[in-house]
C-alpha cells in the first residue's frame, strides 16, 4: 500500500490523458496538460466532469456521483475541514483583551479651525485679518535659463491632427 502512495507522488510517473488516450503525460506536467487538452478537445470535455476534491480527476458525467463518494482525495479534504473546525473552536474560547488606544485626533475640529478661505493657485495663503498686504498675488518664478521659453506645442504631432491637415 505504501509503495502505491509513494508511486502516486512520483513527478516522473506517466499518466494517461483523459481527453486523448494516446497522450502519456508526466505527473508534474499533468495539470497544465489538462487545461491545454481540454481546449483542444471540447467535445470530450463536455462529456467529462471535474472532481471537486482533485481537479486532476476527469470523470464521465454519469459517474461523477459514484466518484465523489469513493474519491481517495475526499478523505484529505474532510480531515482538513475537521482539523480546521477543531482549531476554530479552540480559538473561539480565547477571550480577546485587546483595546483600541485612546485617540486625541478630531478631524472635524481641525477642518473647522482652518481658515474658511478657498485655495487659489498663485495667491498667498493668509490667515487672520483682510489687510491689503495679505491679498497680494504671488508672481510665478520662471526657473528656465534666460533666452529659453516654454514650448507652445507638443513635441510630436497627434495622429488625428495630422489627418485633418492632409485633407
Amino acid at each position: 500500500m505504501e509503495d502505491n502512495y509513494v508511486d502516486s507522488l512520483d513527478p516522473e510517473k506517466l499518466i494517461q490523458c483523459p481527453y486523448d488516450k494516446n497522450h502519456q503525460i508526466r505527473a508534474c506536467r499533468f495539470p497544465y496538460h489538462l487545461i491545454k487538452c481540454r481546449k483542444n478537445h471540447p467535445d470530450v470535455a463536455n462529456k467529462l466532469a471535474t472532481c471537486p476534491f482533485n481537479a486532476r480527476h476527469q470523470v464521465p458525467r454519469a459517474e461523477i456521483g459514484r466518484h465523489i463518494s469513493s474519491c481517495v482525495d475526499k478523505s484529505c479534504i474532510e480531515q482538513d475541514v475537521v482539523s480546521q473546525s477543531r482549531n476554530y473552536r479552540c480559538e473561539g474560547l480565547t477571550v480577546n483583551t485587546w483595546q483600541s488606544p485612546p485617540c486625541d485626533e478630531d478631524w472635524d475640529k481641525d477642518v473647522w479651525e482652518q481658515s474658511s478661505t478657498t485655495f487659489v493657485w498663485g495667491t498667498a495663503n493668509c490667515t487672520g485679518n483682510n489687510s491689503p498686504a495679505n491679498n497680494l498675488v504671488v508672481e510665478h518664478k520662471n526657473n528656465l535659463a534666460s533666452g529659453m521659453r516654454v514650448p507652445k506645442s507638443l513635441p510630436y504631432v497627434l495622429p488625428w491632427k495630422s489627418n485633418e491637415n492632409a485633407q
